[in-house]
């Protein structure tokens, strides 16, 4: 479970100081998708990093199963598995070497790193480019690869930046069953999306995000509910109050 409580963030100082994140609170819970949603600057990617602690915060807290990032971040690291907005893969090895070396960097033994290696390779459809070095990868191929390696260590939460960014529909279909996949484990799965579709497919509940303010936390039903808008896309910009939240 992933618990944000009153998560404050700004960069520069002065009068160019620039509030990213302004008192962010919202739980991810055990098996159940979050989406967590918002335009362009609202917010979402700075909390995500504060949240997977490659940044810290100014003010507020952040607990993933009760451990603190800001008292234990090598626990709560051990507890997360993440896809970050840059995949980072390195190009000279392949897919399996890549997601081995994160295994090793978690401490598995070499035996622990073949099964479940062998065991993400099969559920993400990677057979046939995982002995491939991931340069010249497609998009799809090195999702997958980074998906694979973020679950190498066997994480009870899951965070992924736009998994489907740039995949084609065969990719992105295969992505949302993965999801739903690992939602079946009971897992708590926390992912930043802007397709609408997706959004409406896989979320428990939504969390949206404007100018760095949670402005709704609710199920998707909910949320169409609270707007009196059928369509999840028109109440999400009636949310933001902006059509700028269409090209997020």
């Amino acid at each position: 479970m992933i618990d944000i409580q009153d998560l404050h963030k700004a960069f520069g100082s002065g009068g160019k100081r620039v509030v990213a994140v302004d008192g962010v609170t919202f739980m991810a819970r055990d098996g159940e998708i979050t989406g967590l949603l918002g335009p362009n600057g609202a917010g979402k990617t700075t909390t995500l990093r504060c949240l997977y602690t490659l940044m810290q915060p100014d003010r507020g807290k952040i607990l993933v199963d009760g451990i603190d990032v800001a008292t234990d971040p090598l626990a709560v690291r051990r507890n997360l598995g993440v896809l970050p907005d840059a995949r980072g893969l390195y190009k000279r090895l392949t897919a399996r070497e890549n997601i081995a070396y994160f295994g090793q960097l978690h401490g598995l033994d070499d035996a622990t790193i073949r099964t479940r290696g062998d065991a993400a390779i099969a559920a993400l459809g990677m057979a046939d480019f995982a002995e491939r070095r991931t340069e010249g990868f497609s998009q799809g191929q090195r999702v997958k690869t980074a998906i694979a390696r973020a679950l190498i260590h066997d994480p009870k939460n899951v965070i992924l930046d736009e998994p489907t960014n740039g995949l084609d529909v065969m990719a992105t279909r295969a992505m949302r069953q993965f999801l739903l996949h690992l939602k079946s484990e009971n897992r708590c799965v926390l992912f930043s999306s802007h397709i609408m579709q997706e959004v409406a497919a896989l979320c428990d509940r939504i969390v949206v995000i404007a100018k760095g303010k949670v402005v709704a936390d609710e199920s998707p039903d909910a949320l169409r509910a609270q707007t009196g808008e059928a369509n999840l896309e028109d109440a999400f910009v009636k949310l933001i109050g902006t059509d700028e939240g269409l090209a997020a």
